[in-house]
């Protein structure tokens, strides 16, 4: 492997590191290990937390980091996303404006909580 190449990741393998303990996200497509970085995040832990696992490039884009920030944040680089899971992503949010892809997001996980839930409530009658 050449020095310039990063390992790469899939969004399946990223989603695994989803505790407090073993925090990884997607920002641009780069993947990211911020697990060391928590304490000294200026915007807390939970803000890092609440991202582990998952692709977080709208929300940091969100923020407006400093130039001194995306510097900081290669320190932190692991890797990058596969091919086949970058062309994935793209194809989905082709077209959608960011609060559309913000809408998408958030639907999603509505859907997967009721879904638990309704689960765990059916699961639990007796």
């Amino acid at each position: 492997m050449a020095p310039t190449e990063l390992k790469q990741y899939s969004l399946a393998e990223v989603a695994q590191h989803n505790k407090p303990t073993d925090v990884w996200m997607v920002i641009h497509d780069k993947v990211y290990d911020v697990t060391k970085f928590l304490q000294e995040h200026p915007g807390g832990e939970e803000v890092l937390v609440e991202y582990a696992g998952k692709e977080a490039t709208a929300e940091f884009d969100d923020v407006g980091h400093s130039s001194d920030a995306k510097e900081q944040m290669k320190q932190f680089l692991i890797g990058e996303l596969i091919e086949a899971d970058r062309k994935a992503k793209a194809r989905i949010t082709a077209g959608l404006t960011k609060n559309q892809r913000t809408a998408l997001i958030a639907g999603s996980a509505m859907a997967i909580g009721a879904g638990l839930a309704l689960i765990f409530k059916v699961g639990n009658k007796k």
